[in-house]
């Protein structure tokens, strides 16, 4: 078992994903998702930053139990509430399950969503980004505590991340695995919180 470690500093509910009875991460994060030596039972942990104003606070743990393509995530009928309505409400609005590639000329289809243009047009940046990543990683073992994040203690800090890249071989295991430990005692499984960014949406 493997840990990857991360600073967010957006949370809207887009990435991850934590709505309904799955926790998703399909988009952003490309170097974690397309990781060649990322497993089933490896953790995803988000911490939080400067920019929310949170540093060393615990925003979620997912364990990876399945790695989908966007292909099979996109017609994975569990997943069709994931697929954006951005005239919905906020949970609506960031559904993550927007990509997919059409049947011929294989060429990524960018649904209108969270990552598109704000009139509904393809986004290539966030295309060449999002598509990076080749798996959309799923959980139905997380805690997302939003903005109920709560202080990591000193003692087991050395999950986080010090920097913008993520934090994965360099982990101490044996801390890593006492990590998780305080995660089951202090939180409980599924969602905490609401995502944090939501407070800043006019």
């Amino acid at each position: 078992m493997k840990y990857y470690s991360y600073k967010i500093e957006h949370d809207f509910g887009l990435a991850p994903n934590p709505f309904g009875s799955y926790c998703t991460l399909a988009v952003c994060r490309p170097t974690i998702r397309g990781n060649k030596n990322l497993e089933i039972g490896d953790w995803i942990i988000g911490t939080g930053s400067a920019k929310l104003k949170n540093l060393h606070h615990l925003i979620y743990a997912m364990k990876v139990e399945e790695k989908l393509t966007f292909n099979e995530y996109w017609n994975d009928p569990r997943f069709n509430y994931k697929k954006p309505q951005i005239k919905g409400s906020l949970v609506q609005i960031y559904g993550d399950n927007f990509y997919h590639q059409d049947s011929i000329t294989q060429k990524w289809i960018q649904e209108d969503s969270a990552h598109s243009f704000q009139d509904g047009s393809p986004n290539p940046g966030h295309i060449k980004v999002d598509t990076d990543g080749k798996y959309v990683l799923i959980s139905k073992t997380f805690y997302y505590l939003g903005d109920n994040s709560i202080l990591i203690p000193e003692n087991l800090r050395d999950i986080c991340s010090n920097g913008r890249n993520m934090k994965g071989p360099s982990i101490d295991i044996k801390n890593a695995d006492n990590f998780i430990k305080w995660i089951q005692d202090e939180c409980q499984l599924g969602i905490q919180g609401n995502p944090i960014s939501w407070k800043d949406i006019k």
